[in-house]
């Protein structure tokens, strides 16, 4: 691996422990509405592609149900409250984020969680060491789309040539393909190396230490 000198981050699954806050979220949404509860695997498999989309696949018959749009207002307003309950930043993360700044390395989030969820996640978590912080919102595509990490790149007045993008997900391999940037996929989130490797992943890391380690 290159010294690069700016790492793009996905959030949920790469730098956030967020699943069972997102879990619990989903089904108080469900029971709001009266429809079946999702399990954590359930809801582990539907995340990567925003929140509304968590949504569509955890509701029956997703954007065709009749209550869909007043269950995902649910779930938005749950979330918001309840988005620290129990998400934490994974073991390693914040010491590789500050080993990163202490290297003069840009640092940034993009992610497909909506955009103020997305803010003060960042914000409460990283405040000395993430730059930039880019979540879903109405002006801008989201991943795979490169729309969101070019965004980043220019808020952080840098090149791409000497970015990286690191994610867990399908989503994030193919956004780093659509940016043209290398891709590093971590191995303690949402997707399984197998399936990543199915989905093209072939750089992956253990342990957020590795990071530096390859360097």
């Amino acid at each position: 691996m290159r010294d690069f000198k700016t790492y793009i981050f996905d959030l949920d699954g790469t730098l956030l422990s967020t699943l069972n806050d997102l879990a619990s979220s989903t089904n108080y949404a469900l029971r709001w509405a009266g429809m079946p509860e999702r399990t954590i695997e359930e809801v582990r498999m539907f995340v990567g592609n925003g929140v509304k989309i968590l949504m569509e696949r955890a509701i029956p018959e997703g954007v065709n149900n009749p209550k869909f749009e007043e269950t995902y207002a649910k779930f938005r307003e749950h979330y918001m409250e309840h988005n620290l309950d129990t998400t934490r930043p994974y073991d390693g993360v914040p010491e590789l984020l500050h080993e990163l700044k202490r290297r003069g390395k840009h640092l940034a989030i993009v992610s497909n969680k909506f955009y103020a969820a997305t803010q003060d996640l960042a914000k409460h978590f990283f405040p000395d060491t993430i730059e930039v912080a880019i979540g879903e919102r109405e002006n801008i595509r989201k991943k795979p789309a490169p729309d969101t990490v070019l965004e980043a790149l220019r808020q952080l007045n840098v090149s791409k040539e000497d970015a990286v993008y690191i994610g867990d997900s399908d989503v994030d391999i193919m956004t780093a393909k659509n940016c043209g940037l290398p891709c590093i996929s971590v191995l303690w989130g949402f997707r399984d190396k197998d399936f990543l490797i199915e989905h093209g992943g072939s750089l992956f890391v253990e342990k957020p230490i590795e990071i530096l380690s390859r360097l």
